[in-house]
């Protein structure tokens, strides 16, 4: 008999052990354990807690209760690329990211089977449907736009009815054809030749304006402008194996150019005008054949004065007989000293 009781001992303390670690649950801190009695959430009163078991230890009644655990951490979801049509006719591939959490896991375990399946599909229908109401310009360059579009379709469906926050949703990646790829790259490439062309030709406008300010400084002060012809002249030396051509400096033209009477510069008004070479030359020649007439006749050719300043003499005054009678100046005798000697 004693051994008896001390069996049935024994195993009420092991049956009580064994209920006792089936009774007993812990709850993790980044979960929330939601209760089901007889298949139904329990209903919390004054002295049992209810439905929803906070992160620590906890109990329930073996056979009766079951608790189901639910995760409240934020959970990334990638969204499989979708293949869909713009607003403008363009093909695109896309694919996303969603992150999301339980706000309320009462809902997101009694209102649907599986919240992470159920909210995979709705975001690749969302993603469709945001494709077909943009273009290409705002899938590729507006994506925080599209993005925010995204969140507020998925999180509509999600929240209320399920219980979980839509936190972010991020287009990942956009693909586009190859001969989309390379018209896109072939504009871009003609926009940048655009910009390059317009700011050279810009930085040559700007350059010309300078370069004619500082023409038309110079063209006041001949000495500026002589200055930069020695710097350049400087610059061009300083070269090595260097062939360095000086042109006629710029006083001496401008000599020859008074001096043909073309290029003069304009006189002053009120100044005397300055007679150019051709008419000093012909001046020169008046007053020579002025002195000439006036000039008594000379004997001989001895008599001639010496003309400055021309390799030939000309002979505009008169030289008497000896003048006429070029055959004086040679040497020989004059028609008179070669007639015959009268007879007897």
């Amino acid at each position: 008999m004693e051994a008896l009781a001390l069996v049935l001992v024994l195993g009420a303390l092991l049956v009580l052990v064994i209920g006792l670690a089936s009774a007993v649950r812990v709850v993790q801190q980044f979960e929330h354990g939601i209760v089901f009695r007889f298949g139904q959430v329990q209903r919390g009163g004054q002295l049992r807690p209810g439905a929803v078991r906070r992160p620590g230890l906890t109990l329930i009644i073996p056979v009766v209760e079951r608790m189901q655990k639910v995760n409240q951490q934020t959970v990334t979801m990638g969204v499989p690329a979708q293949d869909g049509i713009t607003q403008d006719n363009v093909s695109v591939r896309v694919d996303a990211v969603v992150y999301f959490r339980v706000v309320d896991p009462v809902k997101a375990i009694v209102n649907v089977q599986n919240y992470g399946y159920a909210i995979s599909q709705v975001a690749q229908t969302s993603l469709r449907s945001a494709i077909g109401q943009a273009d290409m310009q705002e899938l590729l360059g507006e994506r925080e736009k599209i993005n925010t579009r995204l969140r507020g379709i998925i999180d509509e469906i999600t929240q209320d009815p399920w219980g979980i926050l839509i936190e972010r949703v991020e287009i990942k990646d956009v693909s586009l054809p190859e001969g989309m790829k390379r018209s896109m790259a072939r504009q871009a490439e003609a926009e940048r030749e655009r910009r390059a062309r317009i700011i050279t030709a810009d930085g040559e406008f700007q350059a010309s304006k300078r370069l004619a300010a500082a023409a038309e400084i110079m063209s006041q002060d001949p000495a500026a402008l002589q200055l930069r012809l020695l710097q350049t002249v400087v610059e061009v030396s300083a070269e090595k194996n260097s062939t360095l051509v000086m042109p006629l400096p710029v006083e001496i033209l401008r000599f020859f150019d008074r001096a043909a009477g073309g290029g003069a510069p304009a006189a002053e008004p009120g100044a005397e005008a300055k007679p150019g070479l051709s008419e000093r030359l012909a001046k020169a020649e008046e007053e020579l054949a002025k002195a000439a007439e006036s000039a008594p006749p000379l004997e001989s050719v001895e008599d001639v004065p010496p003309v400055i300043g021309l390799d030939e003499p000309k002979p505009h005054h008169r030289l008497g007989d000896a003048a006429r009678h070029p055959e004086v100046e040679a040497g020989r005798e004059t028609p008179a000293e070669k007639e015959p000697p009268a007879g007897p």
